[in-house]
């Protein structure tokens, strides 16, 4: 049973009128743990969606080699670096101290999955007690492995990646999507939003679908986007993890239906990142 279609109006939730002295931090400091010798596109994604969806600061811990490419295309972005090309054990302590100097934490985008990648993540998420959005390679990591979540967490698979996350196939009925997050939430207590045409949300008790998007929305980079606005969402802390996960999904939706439009077939993440602030509009 689904008990409520994402509407618009989840968004008054969310931003809420800014007292004329407002000052940075009041709305959210963001940590991005992502990336790799590899990859350095989905922690960027991450970090300026987060921006774009009103957070106040938001900090990069990712590799070296990655870091000064990263900062010359996005200034706003702080990059603090560790020496080795993928996240390792020997990052976990440092990301634990950043992690406390901020609101909520985005993990996963471009990690990769060796076995040691995989081992650090699970013992980062074991330590912290920040509210996480864990996509991408870090579903990965937790998947079948006990890992406790806070409630807070949100988790954002895909078809496949909710597979790797719990085992069950999900088909394109709604109503099959809705029973298998609403358990998986309960099983990982926490929010889970199961991407797709029509987006499946749960925290083990509520459910919600949400329909913006757009079938053009199938580039790389528009899961990584979607998690950065999560995590500007749950870093302001009056927004709870189901709540974030709904309008993160709203969000990113439809301004990716308004990217959609222009460009078609050429719709970039990055054309939908620039569509972020109209659609909170």
């Amino acid at each position: 049973m689904i008990d409520m279609m994402v509407e618009k109006s989840i968004l008054k939730k969310i931003y809420k009128k800014r007292d004329a002295w407002s000052k940075k931090g009041d709305f959210g400091k963001v940590l991005v743990v992502g990336g790799s010798k590899y990859y350095s596109g989905s922690p960027v994604f991450n970090a300026l969606s987060a921006y774009r969806a009103g957070a106040d600061l938001v900090t990069i811990y990712g590799p070296q080699r990655i870091a000064d490419p990263v900062r010359a295309f996005a200034p706003d972005l702080i990059f603090y670096p560790y020496r080795n090309d993928f996240f390792s054990s020997r990052n976990v302590k440092e990301a634990l101290e950043l992690a406390k100097k901020n609101d909520s934490v985005v993990i996963g985008g471009g990690l990769t999955r060796s076995n040691a990648t995989k081992a650090a993540v699970r013992k980062f998420l074991s330590a912290t007690n920040k509210p996480c959005v864990i996509d991408a390679d870090a579903i990965h990591a937790i998947a079948g492995d006990g890992v406790k979540l806070n409630k807070n967490c949100i988790v954002t698979p895909h078809a496949y990646e909710f597979h790797v996350l719990t085992g069950k196939k999900t088909d394109n009925k709604i109503s099959n999507r809705i029973k298998l997050v609403k358990v998986a939430a309960k099983t990982y207590n926490c929010a889970i939003l199961l991407k797709g045409n029509i987006d499946a949300i749960s925290d083990g008790t509520k459910t919600a679908i949400n329909k913006t998007g757009s079938p053009y929305m199938t580039k790389g980079g528009m899961g990584d986007t979607l998690a950065g606005i999560c995590g500007a969402l749950i870093a302001r802390k009056w927004a709870s993890a189901f709540d974030a996960a709904c309008a993160a999904a709203y969000i990113n939706g439809a301004a990716g239906a308004a990217a959609a439009k222009k460009y078609g077939e050429g719709t970039l993440a990055s054309d939908l990142i620039n569509e972020i602030t109209n659609a909170i509009k």
